[in-house]
């Protein structure tokens, strides 16, 4: 199996059910499609990160979990298999920041010329101005890479990803904890086509994913797709978010708070 194929016509990725810690059987194979989201949920320890490295790994049952991954309906021989390995997935994880001596938009314009882009420039900016929709503080292409903040090197990457990885596969480790505006981020996401899977403890990001993965003991114990309910919900829970995001600006910025009643219930 070519491996710059399936990186350019990746269309499923199959997760064949592994066991749980206590080794029993997971119910079902899970089947991951370009341009949907899932969600994994679970307490901590309930197994989300190990699925996530599984996918990362291309697992063979060479892991704890015994679980191993098809692509496009077919197991990657072991040539494609580690050719694939950094290659196949991008995954963002909770804590990201940089170490290199360099300006932000050198960075990214370096990136943009690893990838052949046709104008590097214009990409850099298109990523520089993605990123700044999803920080809270803005940063420019000026800006050091070792100065940025969790949030804004968070917010950096998840731009990339979305408009510069050549990467089928996004697995993000709670987005929620980055500092960065997760929904904005989430729109970002999907707008680039990809399989996309988040380990999130969050409401309104799980309600935003077309399916939920619900862990327990190690294992995938429940696989549950978004009712027209469910969104309705999230419809409600945007706007709590809304109010207190209003509400958390304006304590930044030393400004009066609204008095009486509020509507967050």
């Amino acid at each position: 199996m070519n491996s710059d194929r399936i990186l350019q016509g990746l269309e499923s990725l199959t997760v064949i059910a592994g066991r749980d810690k206590a080794g029993r059987e997971e119910a079902e194979n899970i089947d991951f499609r370009a341009g949907e989201i899932s969600a994994l949920l679970g307490p901590t320890g309930s197994g989300k990160s190990r699925f996530l490295s599984d996918i990362e790994s291309l697992a063979n049952g060479d892991t704890p979990t015994r679980r191993r991954l098809l692509l496009n309906g077919v197991p990657p021989d072991p040539d494609a298999r580690f050719a694939l390995q950094g290659r196949l997935v991008a995954q963002l994880t909770q804590n990201m920041n940089f170490v290199l001596d360099m300006k932000v938009g050198e960075f990214i314009r370096a990136h943009a010329e690893s990838r052949e882009a046709p104008d590097p420039e214009a990409v850099a900016l298109r990523v520089i101005e993605a990123a700044n929709r999803l920080a809270g503080e803005p940063l420019s292409a000026c800006s050091q890479l070792t100065e940025l903040s969790g949030g804004q090197s968070r917010a950096l990457m998840i731009a990339d990803t979305a408009l510069l990885s050549w990467s089928p596969v996004i697995l993000i480790d709670e987005i929620e904890n980055a500092g960065v505006d997760k929904r904005n981020a989430l729109d970002l996401l999907i707008r680039s086509d990809k399989i996309i899977v988040i380990a999130t403890h969050d409401p309104v990001l799980a309600l935003s994913a077309d399916r939920r993965l619900v862990f327990r003991n190690g294992a995938v114990k429940r696989v549950g797709q978004r009712t027209d309910e469910e969104k309705k919900l999230l419809e409600g829970l945007m706007e709590m978010e809304q109010h207190i995001s209003c509400i958390r600006d304006m304590l930044r910025r030393g400004s009066p708070l609204p008095t009486g009643k509020t509507n967050i219930v």
